[in-house]
C-alpha cells in the first residue's frame, strides 16, 4: 500500500509538473502580451469615411491654394485617399476664417486646412483668437523659399551692400513686402536682427496687396528692394529687371536663382522661410493622426509631390505630426520675439503701466 501511495504521489507531482512546463515561445508570447499589448493585437485603425475636404483660407491662385489642390490631384489619381476630396476656399482674415471654420466644423475627422507662419503671427498681433495650441498639427509639408532683391538699377550690388547700407541708417532702402507682419516681412526683420546694428522699426517697409503688386513696384522704381517668394523674383531676375542679393534658406536653390548665396554664405545668420503644412482640429484622435500621418509619408514619395516641389522652387521639408508640433512651438518662441522688436504684437502694443 505505501508503494501504492508513493507511486500515485509521484504520478500526481508529475502531472503537475508536465503542467506548470511553459514552452520559450509561449512564454514570449505571453511577454508580449503583458509588455505590449498592440504587438499582440491589431491596433485599432480609422480612415475617412465620408468626403475630405481641404480647407485653404486664401482666395484660388495662391501658393496655399495651389498646395492644397496638388494633395487633392495626387490623392485622387493614386487612390491613396478612398473618399472624394475637395478643397474649399475660406478667404479672409488672413487665413483666420478658415482655420476657424475647419475647427468648428471637422470634428469627424474628415476636414484639414493649409497652415503657414500666419497661423501664429496672427494670434501674436491679436488679428485671432486661434492659437497653434487650438489646433492638431498633422504635417508640415514644404518650404517657400524668400529671395531678396533689388531693382536692376539699382547701386545695391550684393547682400553686403544691403546690409552696410541699412546698418548705416535703417530707412534709407525703401522695401516692399506683401503685408506688415507677414512671413516677407518677418524674414526681412530676422536678417536685419542677425545682421546687427540695425534698428528694426526705423526700417522703411512699405506694404502691398500681393507679391505681384510688389514686383511691379520693385521693377517701376517705386521701392528699392524686396523680400519676397523665390518663385516670383526668379522670372523677373531671368528677365534683368530685378537682381538678386541674398536667399534666407539653408542652402542655396536652383533655377534662375541658383547663383544667388544664401545669407549665411554672406555672414548672416538668418534662416526662414514661408513654411506651409496641414493642421486638424483640436482633439483629433490618435487613431485619425496615425492615418494623416501614414498618407503623407506616402504622399511625399510620389514623383508628382517631387516634380512640383522642383518646378515651383519649393523645398520639401516634411515632418509627422509629433516632431511638427515641436517645431510650430519653436517657431512660435521665434516670431513673437520678432515681432515683439518690430513693435507688431498684441503684447508690445499694450502700455507697460497697463500689463
Amino acid at each position: 500500500m505505501k508503494t501504492t501511495n508513493s507511486n500515485s504521489a509521484m504520478a500526481i507531482k508529475s502531472v503537475a509538473a508536465s503542467r506548470l512546463v511553459v514552452s520559450p515561445l509561449s512564454a514570449a508570447l505571453a511577454w508580449l502580451i503583458i509588455a505590449s499589448p498592440t504587438a499582440a493585437f491589431a491596433q485599432k485603425s480609422w480612415k475617412p469615411d465620408r468626403p475630405v475636404e481641404i480647407i485653404v483660407g486664401t482666395d484660388p491662385g495662391s501658393g496655399f491654394d495651389r498646395t492644397a489642390r496638388l494633395l487633392q490631384k495626387i490623392w485622387q489619381a493614386t487612390h491613396l485617399v478612398e473618399q472624394p476630396v475637395t478643397v474649399v476656399n475660406k478667404a479672409g482674415g488672413f487665413g483666420a476664417i478658415g482655420w476657424a471654420y475647419m475647427n468648428q466644423r471637422g470634428k469627424s475627422g474628415n476636414m484639414v486646412a493649409i497652415m503657414s507662419p500666419l497661423l501664429l503671427t496672427n494670434k501674436i498681433t491679436g488679428n485671432m483668437d486661434l492659437s497653434y495650441r487650438d489646433v492638431t498639427p498633422l504635417a508640415l509639408l514644404e518650404d517657400e523659399e524668400i529671395a531678396f532683391a533689388v531693382y536692376a538699377g539699382s547701386m545695391i550690388k550684393t547682400g553686403k551692400d544691403f546690409i552696410a547700407k541699412l546698418q548705416h541708417d535703417p530707412a534709407a532702402i525703401t522695401i516692399g513686402v506683401s503685408g506688415i507682419g507677414g512671413q516677407n516681412h518677418v524674414a526681412l526683420a530676422l536678417v536685419a536682427q542677425a545682421a546687427g546694428g540695425i534698428e528694426l522699426a526705423k526700417l522703411k517697409v512699405i506694404s502691398f496687396a500681393g507679391s505681384g503688386d510688389v514686383t511691379t513696384a520693385v521693377i517701376g522704381g517705386h521701392v528699392e528692394g524686396t523680400a519676397s517668394p523665390a518663385s516670383t523674383v526668379a522670372p523677373q531676375v531671368q528677365a534683368g529687371r530685378m537682381r538678386a542679393i541674398g536667399i534666407s534658406s539653408e542652402h542655396r536653390i536652383g533655377g534662375a536663382l541658383a547663383d544667388v548665396p544664401t545669407w549665411r554664405e554672406q555672414g548672416v545668420d538668418a534662416v526662414f522661410a514661408n513654411w506651409r503644412g496641414i493642421i486638424g482640429p483640436k482633439g483629433v484622435t490618435p487613431e485619425q493622426i496615425q492615418y494623416w500621418d501614414d498618407l503623407f509619408a506616402k504622399t511625399m514619395e510620389t514623383q508628382e509631390w517631387k516634380e512640383e516641389i522642383q518646378r515651383s522652387q519649393l523645398t520639401s521639408h516634411y515632418l509627422p505630426s509629433r516632431e511638427s508640433g515641436t517645431f510650430l512651438a519653436a517657431e512660435n518662441a521665434k516670431l513673437t520675439d520678432i515681432m515683439n522688436k518690430l513693435g507688431l504684437s498684441k503684447e508690445a502694443s499694450v502700455p507697460q503701466a497697463a500689463r
